[in-house]
């Protein structure tokens, strides 16, 4: 049934029938915002949620937009309005692009006032989007397929435990779902009815998705794509085969492209208005050199130059071509941890993959069925099914191409275009064979009890096929299952134990701090340790318990076997487990290679103060410990040749230089153009 016809079905209808379709969605998006708030409620702050909220504070009140640039500020800036009204400490931030500095101010920011209530308030102004996504969602699946189809699409979106882990956290991946689909569902509606109106609205949206994140950039192609099949559809729109007999051909070409020219200009104010229409990151810092510089690191020469002279040009604010470098360099480097195991780069496959294992067994199936309701109903739907469907394609194979394999929040915006799709070809199901009614009510009930029980730990979540979320932690990392939500469950735990004395490698330590809620564990080496360098204390042995999250212990960050400190435990059974991401240990262990890692960073702070000589021997202490480690041999090696001890220094980096070219090689080639550099030095 047509949506019209629908419509004209639902106007004959008692008004009190009329009113359930209201009913109905009204009771949907309330069970979505509660579930948010519980959920938020329950979960501590996430890997990068300090970070963007102190930038977002930081652009409100200082202009700053030198911070936390590898993200455009608009989610940022409304996750943090709630902020405004309190008075909260701020610690300075004086550096420009810095990383190290970004996430070490935010967590002194987050913790030196009250966590709870900044964190609570900015994830309530970031739910605002997932709200507005449900929204468009609807309106645009009733719009194009009728009423039947955009209730089970809103349905599968207010149960899909992926959209729910992401949907409250101050994380840019659900703004950009939101307001990329409001681009596309824009541009759609332009052109059934073109005006002026509709052509700013689309320009807007547009735009709005480039000041969400910088992957927002693929709006443009997307709506390219979606143009050029207006060019050559056959049927509907405002290019029929009427319209084709009265203009030529040129002139569709001409107005469309003065369209998506206008859509361009309008969304590129848009981003600037996101920066203040300021093109210095923060008054008084030109960054266009540092721009260049750090562009210049990119593998694509291409990429590099244009985003130099995008800088030069002042085409675009330089706070955002210096993350969009960044995002691309990031990329470069980026391992990938899947079904078990781990690579030195990006796989094309880990998208795929891990949709499969996240996404809720109802929404799979009901996808399925597109292409054989497609198949079967050649003629109806054709360009609905294509605005739904050619974005999802074409940013899923962007991304599985991309080498960023950190999480499956990295193509959340292809889940609401897929979710029409999936909610229209069950409605045709139904069509064809009322039986199947049935089956779709069914897999509606069973997407409620499987997110009913993930809640409210829904970023851990995997479909039944592969476990649940009890076993995500053996086929993804990251932010798929262990992104720092677990401290207050652990709190609750460690109590309950009685414990007061443990140690703990937990995957977000230096931005989410255990001590804040009053887990009495020390901390041990993490990644995160190491590249922020706090000041800890690591021993070469300790004594249970001793906790360690799914993020470390799967080793994707340090590498496999001997490179992973914490190796030994992926081979022992946990006395417990916390929220599927925090593993308990009991027993006596030797970790020699996490005391020396620490080691190594004392060195390298106490060589940045000029105490070469202290350096010296916690470097000494680290090689000791760890003999067959890349890094403590280089570290030692860089401090010898700091103290003109030439000879001793070469023979520590032709050591690290034979480790790096014989263990693990592939994860340790990073390691390979330095030292030799260092050897050729006389």
């Amino acid at each position: 049934m047509s949506a019209v016809a629908e419509e004209h079905v639902s106007r004959s209808l008692p008004k009190s029938r009329r009113r359930l379709p209201v009913i109905g969605f009204v009771a949907l998006l309330a069970i979505l915002a509660l579930q948010l708030v519980l959920s938020i409620r329950r979960e501590t702050q996430t890997w990068d949620e300090a970070c963007h909220i102190f930038a977002g504070y930081s652009y409100w009140t200082r202009g700053d937009f030198a911070m936390n640039p590898e993200h455009p500020p608009l989610v940022k800036l409304l996750a943090t309005l709630p902020l405004l009204g309190l008075p909260l400490h701020v610690p300075a931030h004086p550096k420009d692009f810095s990383k190290e500095e970004d996430f070490t101010t935010a967590t002194q920011f987050v913790y030196s006032n009250d966590a709870e209530k900044i964190v609570f308030r900015s994830r309530l102004g970031a739910s605002l989007l997932t709200a507005l996504l449900a929204l468009l969602l609807f309106a645009a699946a009733r719009e194009m397929f009728g009423l039947g189809p955009a209730a089970v699409a809103l349905a599968l979106f207010v149960f899909e435990p992926t959209i729910l882990a992401h949907g409250a956290l101050v994380t840019t991946d659900l703004g950009l779902s939101c307001l990329l689909f409001a681009a596309v569902y824009a541009f759609y509606r332009y052109l059934n009815r073109p005006s002026p109106v509709r052509l700013v609205i689309t320009g807007l949206a547009a735009g709005l998705a480039l000041a969400a994140k910088h992957s927002g950039i693929l709006v443009f192609p997307i709506l390219l794509v979606l143009a050029l099949f207006e060019l050559f559809k056959r049927k509907e729109g405002i290019f029929d085969a009427p319209a084709r007999a009265r203009n030529p051909m040129l002139q569709q070409v001409a107005r469309l492209t003065v369209a998506l020219v206008a859509i361009a200009a309008i969304a590129v104010l848009v981003l600037w208005g996101s920066y203040g229409f300021h093109s210095q990151p923060r008054p008084g810092f030109h960054a266009q050199q540092q721009v260049a510089e750090y562009a210049a690191r990119l593998k694509h020469s291409t990429q590099a130059n244009l985003i130099s002279a995008f800088a030069r040009w002042r085409l675009l604010p330089e706070a955002y071509l210096y993350g969009l470098a960044d995002v691309g360099i990031t990329a470069e480097f980026s391992r990938t941890y899947l079904l078990g195991t781990i690579y030195p780069h990006g796989k094309w496959f880990y998208f795929p993959v891990a949709f499969a294992i996240k996404s809720s067994l109802a929404f799979l199936l009901l996808l399925c069925a597109v292409p054989i309701v497609v198949g079967t109903n050649r003629v109806g739907h054709l360009r609905q099914v294509v605005y739904m469907g050619a974005p999802a394609f074409l940013y899923l194979l962007v991304a599985m191409t991309s080498g960023m394999n950190i999480g499956i929040r990295h193509i959340l915006p292809v889940y609401p275009f897929l979710m029409v799709l999936a909610g229209w070809a069950a409605w045709k199901l139904i069509d064809s064979h009322r039986s199947l009614g049935c089956v779709v009510v069914a897999l509606l009930v069973f997407s409620f009890v499987s997110s009913l029980r993930a809640f409210p730990v829904y970023l851990a979540y995997s479909n039944e096929l592969w476990g649940g979320p009890s076993h995500t932690y053996k086929y993804l990392s990251d932010s798929n299952t262990d992104w720092g939500q677990q401290l207050k469950a652990t709190k609750k735990y460690l109590d309950s134990q009685h414990v007061d004395h443990c140690w703990f490698a937990y995957f977000a330590d230096v931005v989410a701090d255990p001590k804040y809620y009053g887990i009495p564990c020390q901390p041990l080496t993490t990644i995160a340790s190491v590249w922020l360098q706090p000041s800890i204390d690591v021993p070469p042995s300790v004594d249970g318990p001793v906790l360690i999250s799914a993020g470390v212990l799967s080793g994707y960050e340090f590498g496999p076997g001997s490179l992973n400190p914490y190796d030994q435990f992926q081979k022992l059974r946990p006395t417990a487990v916390i929220e599927h991401g925090v593993f308990v240990y009991d027993g006596h262990f030797d970790i020699p290679l996490a005391s020396a890692l620490n080691h190594v960073t004392r060195a390298q702070l106490l060589s940045a103060n000029g105490h070469l000589d202290n350096a010296l021997v916690e470097a000494q202490v680290a090689v000791n410990l760890a003999p067959e480690s890349v890094q403590t041999q280089a570290q030692l090696g860089q401090i010898l040749m700091r103290l003109n001890r030439g000879d001793e220094a070469r023979a520590s980096f032709r050591r690290a230089l034979s480790l790096a070219t014989t263990n693990y090689p592939e994860f340790q080639t990073g390691w390979v153009p330095g030292l030799q550099s260092a050897l050729a030095q006389k």
